[in-house]
């Protein structure tokens, strides 16, 4: 949100105070995370002791809920409206920061990271890393804002959004800005479709369902990773607005409506170091079963099927021989109007238990499609309404409108009770031989509503995804243990990650929408996001062969893949034979690399690293790596760069070293930019230079003993002894250590 008219001027009806000065610093055991510093930052340099009266303050708090993270928090009055945070699932009991004041200079040391709070004027609080300076927050920073009725300020997408009633006016705004340095980049807020880098962007942070050709997202992360070596959270689950370098172009402001803000800096130094310090405070990825990694089809969204299509589908795969794992059946499971009422329509599924039981015989796992709305034609809406399950309006009626499903409902997951009873529906599909659920939807969230828990309606928006998932994910866990359990969730914010999967949305069949899903992927990576996947071919619309095929390519190279579409079938021979023999093809390969992506599944769970990798993340101090968003590496030794032309030419920049093509075994010197020409059985797939790769002995099944048949893959570029170690979906682990002669157990 932006408050001021250029740099010198603030807007017509706005008016700002900031943090002019800290005037006293003192250490504290009552902080947020016992020890810490808290300091009184006026809004008036305090030259005499009149200045002290009739003057707003701002309270500033230092501490450290985990090692290498500070949090600061930022009040004008406490009792004020705040949205609350996160789930911080990784904060030390008592804290982990350690507070002084050193001749009048407030100082917070945690791990390598180190807060500093300069006495007097102007207001200077920084941030050091490994003992290097790396943002701070100066003079007209720190700023408590009033915004008077009808000025002309302008809360981004959120009055917009589809979110059921037009948002609530607020008349008081706190801010902070962090700068930034000469060349420092900034990456992540959610899954975004823009460019890769924020700088110049302004990102709301509201999840909307806009499709992935829009600003909005349906997974916003109050969070940005930047190049020089630190990360912030923004700890409000409400509307936070960002400016990146787009309103004061030195620096990164964000603002929220109320009295509090409260942030967390984390410590790097590299990329990798703070996604895990982030995904250690907010939580990691789980780890998910071997047969999610495998190849999911689905009915596609609008088209015509029942049991037969279904079985014709499934038969005819296996008669090519292409590998399915999953079976999606899409929102038409259901009766029409109906949705959700958790009954196989009858018409086309009579007999459902025995379907069910006909496809596990295929060795295939289930998946089916969710929302948590409640349609008025459902049986279950007047059982739900009844007893108080829905989302009421202030005036105790039903909150209830007609898009998507009509006269729907919204499940009230603050409601333990609600939540209990739509988990029992759930519960008898999951008895009934339904493997894993699709939550779709979970961003249009009314601000027109009171909560059964009377949360905030703001709060509620972007957490509703959260409370919703979390519903589904512990049925699954509680049905089929740790480790067997994935969602395929479409709405997210903070913490989401820690219940996988997630896709990329509504996409179009073309070129230029495979290229921004790839981008949306890439960005949600570098939010905290490690699993991830996408319609290949695109979701609206039909792609041409060309489209769908170098999709394949692509969606088969990360860590989840799945045919779907909106009113037509995605299963390779509607398009052409050539099409069907590159899923064989890439299904195979993905198979073969199962013992590489289930390690790299582990290494996400206990790092929060994510397998699909923005070029920055794994070269941090490769320049020429800070803006590629067409390419990526999947995990640390595999560089995939997507064609997204119907020619097959292909420009993509490889890192220094000589990397080897993994399909042909062609050696290119890197450290440049190359283009090439491939056909639909190939892209640029390129090796790291002295990497060791498993391979797999099995291309029918992702969940195969990676033990057995086992080899490695021993690239140029690399020297001595490597230890490498392998899981097999039973739970099994072997260590190997790899030379260039052998292989040692």
């Amino acid at each position: 949100m932006k408050f001021t008219d250029g740099f010198w001027q603030l807007r017509p009806g706005v008016t700002a105070l900031y943090a002019q000065e800290a005037y006293d610093i003192e250490t504290t055991d009552a902080a947020p995370d016992g020890e810490g510093i808290v300091v009184t930052a006026p809004t008036k340099v305090i030259e005499r002791r009149g200045d002290t009266l009739n003057r707003p303050v701002l309270t500033v708090t230092l501490s450290s809920p985990l090692e290498g993270v500070v949090r600061v928090r930022i009040t004008h009055h406490e009792g004020g409206h705040d949205h609350g945070g996160f789930d911080l699932v990784g904060a030390v009991a008592g804290g982990a920061g350690s507070a002084s004041v050193i001749e009048g200079t407030g100082v917070l040391e945690t791990g390598n990271l180190r807060a500093t709070i300069a006495a007097g004027a102007p207001w200077n609080l920084s941030f050091e890393v490994d003992g290097v300076r790396v943002t701070g927050s100066g003079a007209r920073s720190t700023g408590y804002v009033h915004v008077a009725p009808g000025a002309e300020v302008d809360r981004g997408i959120v009055a917009n959004a589809r979110g059921g009633g037009s948002f609530p006016p607020m008349s008081t705004f706190v801010h902070e800005q962090l700068d930034l340095a000469v060349g420092e980049l900034v990456y992540g807020l959610g899954e975004r479709f823009g460019p890769l880098v924020k700088n110049g962007q302004s990102v709301e942070i509201w999840n909307a369902d806009g499709g992935t050709s829009s600003e909005q997202a349906y997974k916003n992360v109050p969070f940005y990773l930047s190049s020089a070596g630190y990360g912030v959270l923004v700890n409000d689950p409400g509307h936070v607005s960002f400016e990146v370098g787009s309103e004061a172009v030195e620096r990164v402001q964000f603002s929220v409506s109320g009295e509090v803000l409260e942030y967390f800096v984390f410590a790097g130094p590299t990329p990798k170091d703070v996604l895990a310090r982030y995904t250690a405070l907010t939580g990691r990825p789980p780890i998910v079963p071997a047969w999610s990694y495998g190849l999911w089809l689905s009915t596609s969204f609008t088209t015509d099927y029942d049991e037969a299509t279904v079985t014709s589908f499934i038969d005819e795969m296996a008669r090519r021989e292409l590998p399915v794992s999953v079976f999606h059946f899409d929102c038409f499971w259901m009766r029409e109007f109906h949705w959700s009422d958790f009954a196989w329509d009858p018409r086309v599924f009579p007999d459902p238990d025995g379907m069910l039981e006909r496809l596990h015989a295929k060795d295939l796992r289930v998946s089916v499609w969710i929302n948590p709305y409640i349609a008025q034609r459902s049986p279950l809406f007047r059982e739900a309404a009844d007893r108080g399950f829905l989302v009421h309006r202030p005036d105790g009626t039903v909150w209830q409108w007609d898009l998507w499903q009509a006269g729907m409902g919204l499940v009230d997951f603050t409601n333990p009770d609600a939540t209990r009873w739509y988990q029992d529906k759930l519960r008898a599909l999951v008895a009934q031989g339904v493997d894993c659920f699709k939550t779709d939807f979970g961003e249009r969230i009314p601000l027109d509503v009171a909560w059964a828990n009377g949360e905030d309606p703001e709060r509620m928006h972007n957490r509703y995804a959260q409370l919703y998932n979390r519903a589904v994910h512990d049925v699954l866990v509680e049905a089929r243990g740790e480790g067997d359990a994935v969602l395929f969730a479409r709405s997210a914010t903070t913490g989401g990650q820690t219940m996988p999967v997630h896709w990329g949305g509504d996409s179009t069949s073309t070129f230029v929408s495979m290229a921004e899903t790839l981008r949306g992927g890439l960005s949600l990576a570098l939010s905290g996001f490690a699993f991830w996947s996408h319609d290949i071919g695109g979701f609206e619309g039909t792609p041409d062969a060309e489209v769908f095929k170098r999709w394949t390519a692509f969606g088969l190279l990360g860590s989840h893949s799945r045919f779907h579409g909106s009113s037509s079938y995605r299963v390779p021979w509607q398009f052409d034979e050539e099409a069907v023999e590159v899923t064989r093809r890439f299904t195979r390969l993905k198979m073969r690399l199962m013992p590489y992506l289930f390690g790299l599944g582990e290494e996400a769970a206990a790092s929060g690293v994510p397998l699909m990798r923005p070029m920055v993340l794994e070269f941090p101090d490769d320049p020429a790596a800070a803006y590629l968003d067409r390419q990526y590496m999947l995990g640390p030794d595999l560089l995939v760069a997507p064609v997204f032309r119907a020619d097959g030419r292909v420009s993509f920049y490889l890192p220094a070293g000589e990397w080897t093509h993994l399909l042909t075994g062609a050696r290119v010197v890197g450290g440049r930019w190359i283009e090439e020409r491939h056909d639909v059985f190939s892209l640029p797939l390129y090796v790291r230079p002295g990497a060791v790769l498993p391979w797999g002995a099995r291309e029918d099944r992702p969940d195969y003993d990676y033990l057995d048949g086992l080899t490695w893959r021993v690239y140029p570029g690399g020297s001595g002894t490597i230890e490498r170690r392998i899981a097999t979906p039973d739970g099994r682990t072997a260590s190997f250590t790899i030379d260039r002669t052998g292989v040692t157990e």
